[in-house]
């Protein structure tokens, strides 16, 4: 026997002892997919580091499926919040033959990957994509761990009546999918709440003069005003209803609920006027159990968690406790296991509506006072 032949014969040998000793394992990969690179890596570089953490400590557990013993491995992959390196993102996880999939961490990348995990039968909980379009396309896939729009919306609207006690309420939306969906289902809920919807106006993303539909609205005598849209358009609207003498309240969803609002509305904004609310936060009850786990994060990955990391920590014990509750790692057989998931995580108790969505999702209420934005209160 030659040299080569001696080599390659004992590369064999050692190949079956390993296939041996990980027969004993079942290998169960969780793909994760968030934008490693680009404007937002900071936001997706801590998604990635909850879901590592999530896989640190549930091989410290040691824990058996189906009577074998589990060795769990992250498959993390970049979508640069792009939708074409979203799809492709996905396309590699599903050829990669991945047990479950945590993400994406936008709407915008979450809802066509969606379509591929369903097509493969991958379950996919997102931490953090919140347009409800992602549960509304009957993916029984398709799961996540934060309120989305329409249900912010709902409780911004409900708020404005039975907390601020708005009398006469203006809204204003930009017709975007974002702007105009999140404006209906606060004037819905406004109106279920008994609440008086006095106007309706719509501008566009791209819009710096509203002195027409303000006009219009001021004759109406709001005492508070609903805008559906982006920080860059609703700090000008700040402005220019100072100038035409309306003070009113102003509300809206996460997309100006931005620290960068501040600058966009200048002396336009006054201490308290602004009310709005972003997806995510913890009751009360949960408070003490975030601040140590936020704690050992810090410890453990050497940074401060920025937004979702412990939601991405969420769904991967949800997925998790989705197999152990099935006794089966195969996605077809604790699928339906995670659609009755009860499982009470960092950030709250996570339990699945039919279409996937959170049931009673938090919301964090935000206010603005002395240039800072301020925590008002966590609402579900």
């Amino acid at each position: 026997m030659n040299l080569h032949h001696k080599v390659l014969s004992l590369a064999v040998a050692s190949a079956f002892t390993f296939a041996g000793a990980a027969s004993a394992q079942t290998v169960v990969k969780i793909g994760h997919v968030g934008p490693l690179t680009g404007g937002i890596a900071h936001l997706g570089k801590d998604n990635e580091l909850g879901a590592k953490l999530a896989i640190e400590d549930l091989n410290a557990k040691g824990i058996k499926i189906g009577g074998q013993a589990v060795k769990f491995e992250l498959l993390s992959e970049d979508d640069a919040a792009d939708p074409k390196q979203g799809t492709a993102a996905a396309t590699k996880l599903t050829d990669a033959k991945v047990n479950g999939v945590i993400g994406h961490l936008n709407s915008g990348t979450t809802i066509p990957a969606s379509k591929i995990y369903h097509d493969a039968g991958i379950p996919q909980i997102s931490p953090s994509a919140t347009n409800p379009k992602y549960t509304q396309q009957g993916f029984k896939s398709a799961f996540r761990v934060v309120a989305h729009d329409g249900q912010l919306g709902g409780t911004l609207g409900r708020y404005a009546v039975k907390d601020v006690k708005a009398k006469s309420i203006a809204i204003i939306d930009d017709r975007t999918a974002y702007g105009q969906g999140v404006a209906d289902e606060f004037q819905k809920a406004v109106k279920a709440a008994g609440g008086k919807v006095v106007g309706r106006e719509f501008t566009n993303d791209k819009a710096t003069d509203f002195n027409a539909i303000l006009t219009k609205l001021k004759g109406q005598k709001p005492d508070l005003v609903f805008y559906g849209g982006m920080d860059a358009v609703a700090g000008p609207m700040l402005r220019q209803m100072k100038q035409l003498g309306i003070n009113a309240k102003f509300m809206g969803g996460d997309g100006i609920c931005s620290n960068e609002l501040i600058k966009l509305a200048g002396d336009g904004m006054s201490d308290g006027q602004v009310i709005c609310a972003e997806a995510g936060g913890v009751t009360k009850d949960k408070e003490a159990a975030m601040t140590a786990w936020k704690a050992r994060f810090k410890e453990k990955t050497g940074t401060d968690v920025q937004i979702y990391a412990p939601y991405v920590y969420d769904a991967v014990m949800t997925m998790v406790s989705a197999m152990q509750k099935a006794d089966s790692t195969d996605p077809k057989k604790y699928l339906p296991a995670l659609q009755k998931i009860s499982y009470d995580g960092v950030t709250g108790k996570i339990v699945f509506d039919d279409k996937g969505d959170i049931k009673d999702g938090a919301l964090t209420l935000y206010t603005y006072k002395g240039g800072k934005r301020e925590t008002m209160m966590v609402v579900k």
